[in-house]
Protein backbone atom coordinates (compact mmCIF):
# COMPACT_ATOMS: atom_id res chain seq x y z
CA UNK A 1 0.00 0.00 0.00
CA UNK A 2 1.12 3.56 -1.08
CA UNK A 3 2.09 5.87 1.57
CA UNK A 4 0.04 8.95 1.39
CA UNK A 5 2.47 11.56 3.18
CA UNK A 6 1.20 15.12 4.46
CA UNK A 7 3.25 17.82 4.64
CA UNK A 8 4.49 18.69 7.83
CA UNK A 9 3.18 22.22 8.70
CA UNK A 10 -0.33 20.88 7.20
CA UNK A 11 0.05 17.86 9.47
CA UNK A 12 0.72 20.39 12.34
CA UNK A 13 -2.64 22.60 11.49
CA UNK A 14 -4.84 19.56 11.16
CA UNK A 15 -3.03 17.72 14.49
CA UNK A 16 -4.11 21.02 16.40
CA UNK A 17 -7.62 21.35 15.40
CA UNK A 18 -8.02 17.87 16.00
CA UNK A 19 -6.86 18.35 19.48
CA UNK A 20 -8.96 21.39 19.51
CA UNK A 21 -11.90 19.50 18.30
CA UNK A 22 -11.34 16.49 20.47
CA UNK A 23 -11.18 18.54 24.03
CA UNK A 24 -14.39 20.28 22.91
CA UNK A 25 -16.30 17.09 22.59
CA UNK A 26 -14.57 15.68 25.90
CA UNK A 27 -15.96 18.89 27.68
CA UNK A 28 -19.50 18.45 26.38
CA UNK A 29 -19.70 14.82 27.51
CA UNK A 30 -19.03 15.45 31.05
CA UNK A 31 -21.79 18.12 31.23
CA UNK A 32 -24.35 15.51 29.98
CA UNK A 33 -26.51 14.82 32.68
CA UNK A 34 -27.33 11.08 31.39
CA UNK A 35 -24.41 8.66 31.75
CA UNK A 36 -23.51 7.66 28.11
CA UNK A 37 -20.41 6.38 26.86
CA UNK A 38 -17.51 9.09 24.96
CA UNK A 39 -19.18 10.31 21.76
CA UNK A 40 -17.53 9.02 18.55
CA UNK A 41 -15.70 11.87 16.60
CA UNK A 42 -15.95 11.27 13.23
CA UNK A 43 -13.43 13.48 11.18
CA UNK A 44 -15.56 14.45 7.88
CA UNK A 45 -13.35 14.49 5.12
CA UNK A 46 -15.14 14.73 2.04
CA UNK A 47 -13.55 16.75 -0.74
CA UNK A 48 -10.16 16.96 1.05
CA UNK A 49 -7.07 15.00 -0.17
CA UNK A 50 -5.84 11.81 1.18
CA UNK A 51 -3.23 13.69 2.41
CA UNK A 52 -5.31 15.26 5.15
CA UNK A 53 -6.79 12.23 5.99
CA UNK A 54 -3.08 11.05 7.09
CA UNK A 55 -2.02 13.84 8.97
CA UNK A 56 -5.25 12.95 10.90
CA UNK A 57 -4.68 9.42 10.83
CA UNK A 58 -0.87 10.07 12.64
CA UNK A 59 -2.48 11.77 14.97
CA UNK A 60 -4.04 8.83 16.19
CA UNK A 61 -7.83 9.37 14.37
CA UNK A 62 -9.62 5.90 13.07
CA UNK A 63 -12.95 7.36 12.21
CA UNK A 64 -13.32 9.66 8.89
CA UNK A 65 -16.72 10.26 7.00
CA UNK A 66 -17.35 10.54 3.57
CA UNK A 67 -20.36 11.55 1.60
CA UNK A 68 -19.77 10.36 -2.30
CA UNK A 69 -19.13 6.38 -3.25
CA UNK A 70 -16.62 7.27 -5.17
CA UNK A 71 -14.50 9.21 -2.83
CA UNK A 72 -14.28 6.97 -0.33
CA UNK A 73 -13.40 3.97 -2.54
CA UNK A 74 -10.78 5.71 -3.83
CA UNK A 75 -9.35 6.51 -0.42
CA UNK A 76 -9.83 3.77 1.15
CA UNK A 77 -7.81 1.77 -1.54
CA UNK A 78 -4.79 3.78 -0.74
CA UNK A 79 -5.48 4.40 3.01
CA UNK A 80 -4.36 2.54 6.45
CA UNK A 81 -6.95 -0.48 6.41
CA UNK A 82 -7.44 0.02 10.38
CA UNK A 83 -9.87 3.29 9.25
CA UNK A 84 -13.41 3.26 10.18
CA UNK A 85 -15.06 4.40 7.40
CA UNK A 86 -18.66 6.17 7.89
CA UNK A 87 -20.26 7.19 4.77
CA UNK A 88 -22.87 9.88 5.62
CA UNK A 89 -23.82 11.02 2.19
CA UNK A 90 -26.79 9.80 -0.24
CA UNK A 91 -27.01 6.29 -1.30
CA UNK A 92 -28.45 5.36 -4.11
CA UNK A 93 -29.07 1.94 -4.69
CA UNK A 94 -26.93 1.41 -7.59
CA UNK A 95 -24.11 2.72 -5.62
CA UNK A 96 -24.40 0.22 -2.93
CA UNK A 97 -21.97 -2.85 -4.76
CA UNK A 98 -19.29 -0.32 -4.90
CA UNK A 99 -19.87 0.63 -1.39
CA UNK A 100 -20.26 -2.61 0.11
CA UNK A 101 -17.06 -3.66 -1.32
CA UNK A 102 -15.07 -1.37 0.46
CA UNK A 103 -13.56 -3.65 3.39
CA UNK A 104 -13.38 -1.38 6.75
CA UNK A 105 -16.65 0.68 5.69
CA UNK A 106 -17.79 0.70 9.23
CA UNK A 107 -21.27 1.99 8.95
CA UNK A 108 -23.62 3.55 6.24
CA UNK A 109 -25.04 6.06 8.87
CA UNK A 110 -28.09 7.48 5.50
CA UNK A 111 -30.40 4.55 4.62
CA UNK A 112 -33.70 5.46 3.61
CA UNK A 113 -34.84 2.81 1.26
CA UNK A 114 -35.39 -0.82 1.61
CA UNK A 115 -34.17 -1.26 -1.61
CA UNK A 116 -30.75 0.15 -0.74
CA UNK A 117 -30.30 -1.83 2.47
CA UNK A 118 -31.09 -5.21 0.18
CA UNK A 119 -28.50 -4.21 -2.27
CA UNK A 120 -26.13 -3.75 0.49
CA UNK A 121 -26.90 -6.94 2.30
CA UNK A 122 -26.31 -8.70 -1.15
CA UNK A 123 -23.87 -7.21 -2.68
CA UNK A 124 -21.40 -7.52 1.08
CA UNK A 125 -18.24 -9.91 0.21
CA UNK A 126 -18.26 -13.27 1.45
CA UNK A 127 -14.74 -12.55 3.08
CA UNK A 128 -15.96 -9.73 5.29
CA UNK A 129 -16.39 -11.41 8.90
CA UNK A 130 -18.79 -8.91 10.65
CA UNK A 131 -22.33 -7.39 10.07
CA UNK A 132 -22.13 -3.73 8.40
CA UNK A 133 -23.52 -1.47 10.63
CA UNK A 134 -26.41 1.05 9.25
CA UNK A 135 -28.24 3.90 10.44
CA UNK A 136 -31.36 5.41 9.30
CA UNK A 137 -31.84 8.86 8.06
CA UNK A 138 -34.22 11.15 9.72
CA UNK A 139 -35.40 14.60 8.15
CA UNK A 140 -36.46 15.64 11.45
CA UNK A 141 -36.80 19.23 10.08
CA UNK A 142 -39.06 18.75 7.71
CA UNK A 143 -37.03 20.72 5.03
CA UNK A 144 -37.75 19.58 1.19
CA UNK A 145 -33.67 20.06 0.55
CA UNK A 146 -32.70 17.19 2.97
CA UNK A 147 -33.37 13.89 2.51
CA UNK A 148 -34.30 10.99 5.16
CA UNK A 149 -37.09 9.29 6.71
CA UNK A 150 -40.42 10.86 8.00
CA UNK A 151 -39.88 10.95 12.32
CA UNK A 152 -42.26 9.54 14.83
CA UNK A 153 -43.96 11.49 17.26
CA UNK A 154 -44.65 11.40 20.67
CA UNK A 155 -48.18 13.10 22.29
CA UNK A 156 -48.48 15.63 25.21
CA UNK A 157 -49.38 12.85 27.51
CA UNK A 158 -46.28 10.74 27.06
CA UNK A 159 -48.24 8.14 25.13
CA UNK A 160 -46.42 7.03 21.96
CA UNK A 161 -48.33 7.68 19.06
CA UNK A 162 -46.78 7.08 15.20
CA UNK A 163 -46.93 9.99 12.58
CA UNK A 164 -48.94 9.24 9.87
CA UNK A 165 -45.89 7.53 8.06
CA UNK A 166 -44.15 4.28 8.97
CA UNK A 167 -41.38 4.75 7.26
CA UNK A 168 -38.86 4.13 10.22
CA UNK A 169 -40.68 1.15 11.86
CA UNK A 170 -40.72 -0.43 8.23
CA UNK A 171 -37.39 -0.17 7.28
CA UNK A 172 -35.74 -1.20 10.57
CA UNK A 173 -38.08 -4.38 10.05
CA UNK A 174 -36.88 -4.84 7.02
CA UNK A 175 -32.96 -4.54 8.49
CA UNK A 176 -33.86 -7.25 10.80
CA UNK A 177 -35.90 -9.70 8.91
CA UNK A 178 -34.69 -9.73 5.96
CA UNK A 179 -31.16 -8.17 5.85
CA UNK A 180 -29.22 -10.64 7.75
CA UNK A 181 -25.51 -9.08 7.18
CA UNK A 182 -26.98 -5.74 8.15
CA UNK A 183 -26.81 -4.50 11.45
CA UNK A 184 -28.97 -2.08 12.62
CA UNK A 185 -26.86 0.52 14.72
CA UNK A 186 -28.87 3.49 15.27
CA UNK A 187 -31.07 6.54 13.61
CA UNK A 188 -28.98 10.19 12.16
CA UNK A 189 -30.13 13.72 11.38
CA UNK A 190 -28.70 16.47 9.66
CA UNK A 191 -30.60 19.39 11.85
CA UNK A 192 -31.76 22.94 10.48
CA UNK A 193 -28.94 24.75 10.09
CA UNK A 194 -30.80 27.94 11.37
CA UNK A 195 -32.05 26.17 14.92
CA UNK A 196 -28.40 25.37 15.22
CA UNK A 197 -27.50 29.00 14.76
CA UNK A 198 -29.84 29.57 17.96
CA UNK A 199 -27.77 29.35 21.07
CA UNK A 200 -30.98 30.16 23.40
CA UNK A 201 -32.94 27.56 22.59
CA UNK A 202 -32.12 23.24 22.02
CA UNK A 203 -32.32 22.33 18.67
CA UNK A 204 -35.91 20.87 18.60
CA UNK A 205 -34.49 18.73 15.39
CA UNK A 206 -32.21 16.67 18.16
CA UNK A 207 -35.41 16.16 20.77
CA UNK A 208 -36.94 15.03 17.65
CA UNK A 209 -34.62 12.08 16.66
CA UNK A 210 -34.23 10.82 20.29
CA UNK A 211 -38.02 10.52 20.84
CA UNK A 212 -37.93 8.40 17.35
CA UNK A 213 -35.19 6.36 18.48
CA UNK A 214 -37.30 5.86 21.82
CA UNK A 215 -40.56 5.02 20.12
CA UNK A 216 -38.52 2.86 17.53
CA UNK A 217 -37.11 1.09 20.08
CA UNK A 218 -40.80 -0.12 22.09
CA UNK A 219 -41.95 -1.40 18.09
CA UNK A 220 -38.95 -3.19 17.60
CA UNK A 221 -38.79 -4.90 20.78
CA UNK A 222 -42.75 -5.75 20.49
CA UNK A 223 -42.17 -7.23 17.01
CA UNK A 224 -38.68 -8.85 17.77
CA UNK A 225 -37.97 -9.65 21.17
CA UNK A 226 -34.84 -11.88 20.32
CA UNK A 227 -33.55 -9.79 17.88
CA UNK A 228 -30.32 -7.83 18.21
CA UNK A 229 -29.93 -3.72 17.56
CA UNK A 230 -27.57 -0.92 18.68
CA UNK A 231 -24.70 -1.04 21.10
CA UNK A 232 -25.29 -2.80 24.21
CA UNK A 233 -28.92 -3.06 23.45
CA UNK A 234 -29.79 0.79 22.32
CA UNK A 235 -30.06 2.72 19.44
CA UNK A 236 -27.41 5.18 18.95
CA UNK A 237 -28.03 8.88 17.78
CA UNK A 238 -25.76 10.46 15.52
CA UNK A 239 -26.45 14.07 15.37
CA UNK A 240 -24.17 17.60 15.23
CA UNK A 241 -21.75 18.84 13.26
CA UNK A 242 -19.36 21.79 13.02
CA UNK A 243 -22.00 24.05 14.02
CA UNK A 244 -23.56 22.59 16.94
CA UNK A 245 -21.53 19.40 17.42
CA UNK A 246 -21.46 20.14 21.15
CA UNK A 247 -25.53 20.91 21.74
CA UNK A 248 -25.54 17.61 20.24
CA UNK A 249 -23.65 15.94 22.90
CA UNK A 250 -25.65 17.86 25.56
CA UNK A 251 -28.90 16.44 23.87
CA UNK A 252 -27.71 13.04 23.76
CA UNK A 253 -25.72 12.31 20.68
CA UNK A 254 -23.58 9.05 20.14
CA UNK A 255 -21.38 10.50 16.67
CA UNK A 256 -20.70 13.77 15.62
CA UNK A 257 -19.57 14.41 12.45
CA UNK A 258 -17.26 17.23 11.98
CA UNK A 259 -15.38 18.61 9.12
CA UNK A 260 -14.79 22.05 8.67
CA UNK A 261 -13.45 22.56 12.30
CA UNK A 262 -11.23 20.05 11.78
CA UNK A 263 -10.23 20.27 8.08
CA UNK A 264 -11.41 24.12 7.14
CA UNK A 265 -13.39 25.26 4.67
CA UNK A 266 -14.02 23.28 1.87
CA UNK A 267 -13.85 23.93 -1.94
CA UNK A 268 -16.85 23.62 -3.96
CA UNK A 269 -16.97 19.94 -5.47
CA UNK A 270 -16.48 20.17 -9.31
CA UNK A 271 -19.56 18.43 -11.13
Amino acid sequence: MASIACEPQRATELAESLAEVRQLVKNASERRSEQQSFPTLVAVSKIKPASDVMGCYDAGHRDFGENYVNELVEKAEILPRDIRWHFIGTLQSNKAKLLAHVPNLYVVQTLTSAKAATALDRNLPETRETPLNVMLQVNTSGEQSKSGLAPLDVDEGGEHEPSASLEVVDLASHILSSCKRLHLLGVMTIGSFEASMDDSHPNPDFETLRKTRDVLTEKLKEKYPEAQWGQDGRLLLSMGMSSDFQAAILAGSDIVRVGTSIFGQRPKKEV
